[in-house]
């Protein structure tokens, strides 16, 4: 996937530990959000509708995710 025209933002509370995700969006496309790693900015990229990434958001608040990767 390009992500020409996509813009990216990071957290600015993520400082520089590396551990972050950027949230992109592309112009006349508000209905999809892009995630990626931070570090790996020409790795894989996630589009998520909007609704798609308040349930993610949502789950993670929630602690739904703690146990992947054990």
């Amino acid at each position: 996937m390009s992500t020409d025209g996509i813009t990216w933002l990071k957290a600015t509370k993520s400082a520089d530990s590396g551990n972050c995700v950027e949230l992109g969006v592309e112009a006349g496309q508000a209905s999809v959000v892009y995630l990626r790693d931070s570090k790996n900015k020409q790795g894989p990229v996630l589009a998520l509708g909007r609704s798609g990434l308040a349930a993610f958001v949502q789950g993670a608040k929630l602690g739904e995710y703690d146990d992947l990767g054990r």
